[in-house]
């Protein structure tokens, strides 16, 4: 595959994607990208929804799951702040607007400086830099994923629930799976689903030099600090 025209391909539609957002219509001109030959192609607004439309509704799931993890109803939310570049395109917002039964979105802050500025404030609240007001903020970290280890069967056996603020110290006993057995590998993974092969391999370490006993016996003690 020729990587230069795809790089290139990819350079214009993201430019063509973030025209779009003010623009009811782009083209999208590429000379002799392949070949010799050039590219050209118009996109609309309404084209350019219809293909993502299945990656726009993927994109209200993690909304969906927020509000069900705050146990807060709809009406509860005193402000909807949009941050980063997708929350640009109208589509999002209208589905975001739509969830929340038509409540206006808070588009006085920038969506690329939402970031920086609670980056900012962490960074001020860590060095004890700042004034009083920046001082006497309260802001939790917490553990985007729940965080847990490969069981037999290739079952997850989550140590630390996802939203649990942090830092954490979670630990859980576990033992062989075999007789005899010499060693464990632990791997670690961090995703909701009840197989590791549906969630994200993070790495794994192995516990070697077990005394050599029926299964069951051995006790192993795992912790996440």
């Amino acid at each position: 595959r020729n990587q230069r025209a795809i790089r290139r391909l990819r350079t214009q539609c993201e430019r063509a994607k973030r025209q779009l957002s003010t623009q009811t219509s782009v083209s999208i001109e590429i000379d002799a990208l392949h070949d010799g030959h050039d590219f050209n192609l118009r996109m609309s607004r309404a084209k350019f929804e219809e293909l993502n439309m299945d990656y726009f509704k993927k994109a209200m799931e993690p909304v969906e799951q927020c509000l069900k993890d705050s146990n807060l109803p709809k009406s509860a939310i005193a402000e909807i702040v949009m941050v980063g570049g997708s929350t640009r395109i109208p589509k999002v917002q209208q589905l975001i607007q739509a969830f929340f039964d038509g409540k206006e979105l808070c588009k006085s802050i920038n969506p690329d400086e939402a970031v920086a500025y609670g980056a900012a404030v962490q960074a001020a609240i860590v060095s004890g830099q700042g004034s009083a007001e920046v001082q006497n903020m309260l802001l939790l970290d917490v553990a985007p994923l729940s965080l847990g280890i490969e069981m037999a069967g290739g079952m997850m056996q989550t140590l630390i629930e996802r939203n649990t603020t942090l830092p954490t110290n979670k630990s859980q006993d576990f033992t062989t799976y075999e007789d005899h057995q010499t060693f464990v590998d632990i791997k670690v993974y961090e995703g909701e689903r009840g197989m590791v092969k549906d969630n994200n391999y993070l790495g794994k370490f192995t516990l070697k030099d077990i005394p050599k006993a029926l299964r069951g016996i051995p006790k192993i003690k795992v912790t996440f600090n």
